[in-house]
């Protein structure tokens, strides 16, 4: 594995297991995940929270089983916020999708194997051009995957937020005639699965930002002055580990725009 760009704020987190534990719940609110039961999983759970991405994912492929999980995320997490070269960057989204459906095989009511799937095909999907996803039939698969998702997690609230995106972003990009008949995207439902993916997790940054951008694309510009609340209250939250302080830092970049 080539080395990976390091998290910029270095030493802000220092979890360690007994701390994860306190603050799993809270942590994993989005995601669901389970506490692990293992040691070493939850020591490579440690290194994600507190922003060693790489350690954590080469950590979670070694165990295998449970640890394919931190990998993926840690992974995808990685190549949304910090890897810069493009072509590196769809190349750790595919690698993710497919780990996340030999996953799924092992044990089919993992719900968090659907998940990491589509949100690597989705970012690898706006990385190619989701006009382009669409066409080699990504976009079906995204919307299968996040359903089966939120069918066994129903409290998932990420899943949620993610199959709200995948309704505004083919609507966006092929409108909601061709968007409805072909791909079953639909702007009421796309607005009610925000709505239900903020209520689920409400702290989360990146769900407010989600949100506030699907909202302007389904709805317009009449839903700007909403939209823009949702990003200075994304921009003003507290994140709790390296993760969400990359949320909170692209949303603060999106208000200096």
């Amino acid at each position: 594995m080539a080395k990976w760009t390091a998290f910029p704020h270095a030493g802000d987190y220092a979890f360690d297991a007994t701390s994860l534990k306190k603050n799993w719940a809270r942590l994993h609110q989005g995601d669901c995940e389970p506490l692990p039961q293992e040691t070493a999983v939850l020591q490579a759970w440690v290194l994600f929270h507190n922003g060693e991405f790489q350690k954590a994912a080469e950590a979670g492929l070694k165990l295998g089983g449970d640890g394919i999980t931190v990998a993926n995320k840690a992974t995808s997490i990685y190549a949304n916020y910090l890897e810069a070269r493009e072509k590196t960057k769809l190349e750790l989204f595919l690698e993710v999708a497919q780990r996340a459906e030999a996953q799924q095989a092992q044990g089919p009511k993992n719900a968090n194997a659907w998940y990491w799937q589509a949100y690597a095909l989705g970012r690898y999907s706006q990385g190619i051009s989701v006009a382009k996803a669409l066409a080699q039939g990504l976009g079906g698969k995204v919307k299968q995957a996040l359903e089966q998702a939120i069918k066994l997690s129903p409290k998932h609230g990420d899943a949620h937020i993610a199959l709200a995106s995948f309704h505004a972003e083919v609507i966006d990009k092929v409108g909601s005639l061709i968007g409805g008949m072909t791909y079953g995207a639909k702007k009421d439902i796309g607005l009610s699965l925000y709505r239900e993916g903020l209520k689920l997790n409400p702290a989360s940054a990146i769900a407010m930002v989600e949100y506030a951008n699907g909202m302007v694309m389904l709805e317009g510009d009449k839903r700007m002055k909403e939209a823009t609340r949702l990003y200075e209250q994304a921009a003003a939250s507290q994140p709790v580990d390296a993760a969400e302080r990359l949320d909170v830092e692209m949303a603060k970049a999106e208000l200096e725009d």
